[in-house]
């Protein structure tokens, strides 16, 4: 058993104890320092609850005074724990509250704004113009077969005009189209005239990418199918396109041309923008830049979908998006439209 003077050292314990964890709860500057002191002292593994176990090996006649001053030291040592984690919690809120506190004589933040690509915008302003006209937007596969991208557009497997389009095949009888025109066939096959459609979509060939040309381009194809349809109606439509997307003073003009889906065919040039004629590299010191191909259906095109040539006529054109673009803002590199350079699509917000 353990002397009476053995008690007073732990009753002496107990004191400096209750001290020392009272002294380090005071100058614990965060929540985080806190629980250390209340981990060393007040845990189960704690010197308190170390303290405590002894209580059981002391004498009987010692054990009230020993557990009454243990308890005390427990109670007095939780409540400046207590304390302390109240006026922490309270400092760490209010410098949260600090930091979130929201100055409302400060301006707004300006928030950019992202807008349609310039590709996107041309193809929606031509949908606008030619649905203005009567036309209506119709959309098809980028993935196509033989038959709606060549054969029934009177380009057989041998008929030279191929050369021109290097395609990228998938298969002997898939490949992603080369020009949206597919779409007119798959439209015909459909449905009886009459027909007044435009098609706009992305197309693939074969080419070198340079300041010009790109294996990826889009395109916006136009067809009409009706009775007494002439060239004159197609000129009109035309001219017409052509001065609401340029302006009222665009010089325009048409020259004889050969498409194998047309007949007859044509180009057509717009008086260069970029000089009003004069010459410039733009329009390779002609004075005038090719837009758009245009021409009657040829027959051929109609009896592969099943239409009466004697009854129906009806015209075709396409014009490359990009190449629109390019003369509308002055742009002289294809290149830069699918960079995604946001300083070059800045401009067109």
């Amino acid at each position: 058993m353990m002397a009476s003077m053995e008690v007073e050292e732990l009753l002496n314990r107990l004191k400096a104890l209750e001290s020392e964890a009272v002294n380090q709860i005071a100058v614990s500057e965060s929540l985080e320092e806190l629980e250390h002191v209340r981990l060393r002292y007040l845990s189960r593994r704690g010197e308190l609850q170390q303290i405590l176990r002894m209580v059981g090996r002391l004498p009987m006649e010692h054990r009230p005074r020993v557990g009454e001053t243990a308890n005390r030291v427990r109670e007095v040592v939780q409540a400046a724990f207590d304390a302390r984690k109240r006026e922490l919690e309270a400092i760490e809120q209010a410098k949260a509250l600090e930091a979130e506190k929201i100055d409302v004589t400060m301006p707004g933040r300006i928030w950019r704004i992202g807008g349609l690509h310039p590709i996107t915008q041309t193809i929606n302003e031509i949908c606008a113009i030619f649905t203005d006209l009567g036309f209506e937007v119709v959309e098809g596969p980028e993935i196509e077969t033989e038959w709606h991208n060549f054969i029934a557009l009177n380009m057989p497997p041998e008929h030279p005009a191929r050369d021109e389009h290097d395609s990228f095949y998938i298969t002997d009888q898939l490949l992603l189209r080369t020009e949206t025109s597919a779409v007119q066939i798959r439209v015909m096959e459909s449905r009886q005239p009459p027909i007044r459609i435009i098609s706009p979509g992305r197309v693939y060939r074969r080419d070198e990418v340079d300041r010009t040309h790109s294996h990826t381009f889009h395109q916006v194809e136009g067809l009409l199918v009706d009775e007494d349809v002439t060239f004159a109606d197609l000129k009109g439509t035309l001219m017409t396109f052509a001065r609401r997307f340029f302006g009222e003073d665009v010089k325009v003009r048409f020259r004889p041309h050969h498409f194998p889906f047309t007949e007859p065919s044509a180009e057509v040039d717009i008086g260069c923008l970029m000089c009003n004629g004069a010459g410039c590299p733009v329009c390779k010191h002609r004075g005038w830049v090719e837009v758009l191909g245009c021409g009657m259906v040829h027959p051929n095109v109609l009896r592969n979908v099943g239409y009466d040539i004697e009854r129906w006529q009806g015209y075709a054109f396409g014009m490359g998006v990009e190449r629109l673009a390019m003369l509308r803002y002055g742009i002289d590199d294809i290149r830069l439209f699918f960079e995604n350079d946001i300083r070059f699509l800045r401009q067109f917000v």
